[in-house]
């Protein structure tokens, strides 16, 4: 696989600012409570939690929006949110972190979607969900593609789905329609639901669990890995497909039959959470900055090893990025 050199990455990342690319998917409101653990109920065997401090942090594809932003681009975030106090919170972070919300729908027949994790003694003690997965409503899909069809030299287009609603196969359709007269490459993080609805993009990104639910079988050796990324590329008809495996890097194959090994890069795993946003996010501020689809993905698989070695979910920093390619180069 193509080694990148810490000049050339920067020369990129120098390209990509400033460069427009728009997130479509699931936007959510991760919310933490902190607090200490030192008894249990007498109500129930369950701990109880003193909580001493309350976070709010921008999830689902506002996390791809906000790793966007630390690299220099500027993220348009497309999706639904409710007209709700979580909508109207989460609305004021991604305004004071840079990134336009002029492409989020406010549905108010749905609940901004939250998810609300409760740590205790820095142990992750139990999670409550608050979203619907209803379709997007055809008002909310033109709203989307009118904000798309409103901005000027997009640079990239990402999907990021999380089967929560917002994307839907006629989205989809008419998004990719417009993307190609265009000419504005399209990123692709998919789930299962419209796995096999994102045709002729620019990179396909699943994940090994992802592309086993899609294709039926189990990818347990390079054989099997090498057979479904060729398998997704003759059905989407897409450029390319980065297949992420974990511990196990990333495999890059090109439509023209060209497979690259992309090693993982993590030198100790911390957490994977946010992983994905940020290998996708990295791999279209790559492209918009002048790279190759080779050396974006060995950007993405430096930047998602980066991100892995904190605790979290965090965004991927210039400097941060910059170190790793310069530490594993020596």
């Amino acid at each position: 696989m193509h080694n990148i050199s810490e000049k050339r990455a920067k020369e990129i990342i120098q390209n990509c600012k400033g460069k427009q690319i728009a997130v479509i998917g699931d936007v959510m409101l991760d919310r933490f409570f902190w607090g200490n653990v030192s008894r249990i109920s007498p109500e129930a065997p369950v701990p109880v939690v003193d909580i001493e401090n309350e976070t709010y942090h921008l999830g689902g594809a506002a996390n791809v929006a906000n790793n966007l932003k630390s690299l220099g681009a500027v993220a348009i975030l497309c999706g639904v949110i409710g007209n709700d106090n979580s909508g109207k919170n989460f609305v004021e972070i991604a305004n004071n972190s840079g990134i336009s919300t002029l492409g989020l729908y406010e549905d108010s027949k749905r609940p901004t979607t939250v998810k609300t994790r409760i740590i205790g003694n820095n142990q992750h003690i139990a999670r409550l969900d608050r979203e619907t997965r209803e379709q997007l409503p055809s008002e909310g899909e033109k709203f989307i593609l009118d904000t798309l069809k409103s901005r000027r030299e997009l640079a990239g287009i990402i999907f990021e789905d999380y089967n929560k609603g917002t994307i839907s196969e006629n989205l989809v359709t008419r998004i990719i329609e417009f993307a190609k007269k265009k000419n504005i490459p399209m990123f692709v993080d998919p789930k299962f639901d419209n796995f096999f609805t994102y045709k002729n993009v620019t990179v396909f990104k699943p994940n090994r669990k992802e592309a086993q639910q899609a294709l039926g079988f189990t990818l347990k050796n390079d054989d099997d890995i090498k057979n479904a990324g060729k398998m997704i590329i003759e059905r989407l008809k897409c450029d390319n497909v980065l297949l992420t495996l974990g511990k196990d890097g990333m495999m890059l194959f090109e439509k023209e039959g060209e497979i690259y090994s992309v090693p993982t890069r993590a030198r100790r795993v911390a957490d994977v959470s946010g992983a994905g946003d940020t290998a996708i996010a990295t791999l279209a501020a790559s492209v918009a900055g002048g790279a190759t689809i080779p050396e974006s993905s060995s950007l993405a698989n430096y930047a998602a090893g980066v991100v892995c070695e904190e605790p979290g979910i965090v965004s991927i920093t210039v400097n941060n990025l910059i170190n790793s390619i310069v530490v594993n180069n020596k």
